[in-house]
């Protein structure tokens, strides 16, 4: 046993200290290992070290992705521009100021109409029947102050005429009185025989007569005598019929107003929208009939408040349509709203009350198409735009 471990132990020392014998003895001792071996080394590629080609197209994209950006930067540091931007345009409510049944509809949805065209009619026949009364009132107006004028020019002459009268009348009561105080003289002169009581009252009755008369006449004169007021009076009585047929002329201006209200006409050129009116159709004054929108179309773009700093009017700007892709507007900023839209909001923000949160207000900016439009390819009111303002 102990010469068997010896044996043992010295050749493990042996193969240590000889390992490619070893390795030849194993290879000896299998040749097909041996093939096999060799094999999987010939199939082993040769490693190689990593060239500089890498590092080269790194470096290329590196500076092509530099000058990329630097381009985008350069072109597009003069450039604002804002997706919360619509159409607008002047669009009003087409309303009656007259009441009535429609007799006539003369436009329909979305027809292009020049200003100046009859769009509704309202049954006239109240109207008229107003302005036959009205027209009726100024002849008869009209009739009295002829009449006044003609009793004026009358006066005139017929003034001076009786004021000679009262005179004539006044000396013929003078002449009458002269006379009758004789008489009486005379009976008061005369022997009581020659005479008789009689006499003598009826000379006093006279006398006294002629006396009243003479009064009369006095009086007479002084009335006629007061011609200018008289005539005066007949002038104002011409100005008050003056002053009715103007009168009456201003009812029948209303009533034709009334009735011209009876038709309805487009104040400028536009597109009849959101009409809601039929033929036979009772309407009030001030009822909505359809709204109006004119063609002249703008740009309302609302940029935060901190692109504004070089933003100016006058500013060219490059719009494209978000419902006609393939329309490229060009177009400058007119104006900027002074004042944002949460200021003009129907209940517009309290910023002195309650914690206070700063929020990136937004400015309404008007920007005035200058070219691109297209007859045939209209722009309603509320599309979406993206402008592109190009700043100083």
């Amino acid at each position: 046993m102990r010469t068997m471990a010896n044996q043992s132990n010295s050749s493990s020392d042996d193969d240590q200290r000889h390992p490619h014998n070893q390795a030849q003895s194993d290879k000896g001792d299998n040749p097909r290992q041996q093939d096999d071996n060799k094999q999987q080394d010939d199939e082993q590629p040769e490693r190689k070290r990593p060239g500089k080609k890498p590092l080269i197209i790194l470096a290329i994209v590196v500076i092509v992705m530099i000058v990329v950006g630097f381009y985008f930067w350069f072109t597009s540091r003069n450039i604002e521009t804002t997706d919360d931007a619509f159409t607008e345009a002047d669009a009003v409510t087409i309303a009656p100021k007259a009441s009535g049944y429609v007799t006539q509809l003369l436009v329909k949805d979305n027809q292009l109409v020049k200003k100046g065209d009859l769009l509704v009619v309202i049954d006239p026949q109240d109207n008229q029947a107003q302005r036959d009364q009205a027209q009726a009132q100024l002849g008869l107006a009209t009739a009295q102050l002829h009449q006044a004028q003609a009793q004026l020019a009358l006066s005139r002459v017929q003034y001076p005429a009786q004021r000679d009268q009262a005179l004539a009348q006044q000396a013929k009561a003078e002449a009458n009185l002269l006379n009758a105080q004789e008489d009486y003289k005379r009976q008061r002169g005369v022997d009581p025989r020659a005479t008789s009581q009689r006499n003598i009252d009826a000379a006093s009755a006279q006398l006294r007569s002629a006396k009243a008369e003479l009064e009369s006449a006095k009086a007479q004169v002084e009335v006629a005598s007061q011609i200018q007021l008289q005539i005066r009076q007949q002038e104002t009585n011409v100005e008050a019929r003056q002053q009715q047929v103007e009168q009456a002329k201003a009812q029948l201006n209303t009533a034709n107003l009334n009735l011209s209200y009876t038709e309805v006409r487009a104040p400028y050129d536009g597109f009849v929208t959101k009409r809601n009116v039929q033929v036979g159709t009772l309407v009030q004054a001030g009822t909505s009939l359809f709204s109006l929108v004119s063609p002249d179309v703008w740009i309302t773009a609302n940029f935060k408040e901190s692109q504004l700093e070089r933003m100016k009017p006058g500013n060219k700007v490059e719009i494209s349509v978000d419902a006609w892709p393939d329309m490229k507007l060009e177009g400058h900023v007119d104006s900027i709203q002074m004042g944002s839209g949460s200021r003009f909001s129907t209940f517009p923000s309290e910023n002195a009350t309650g914690n206070y949160v700063k929020i990136v207000q937004r400015v309404p900016v008007k920007i005035v198409i200058d070219k691109g439009l297209d007859p045939n390819r209209p722009l309603p009111i509320g599309l979406s735009v993206e402008p592109e303002v190009t700043v100083e």
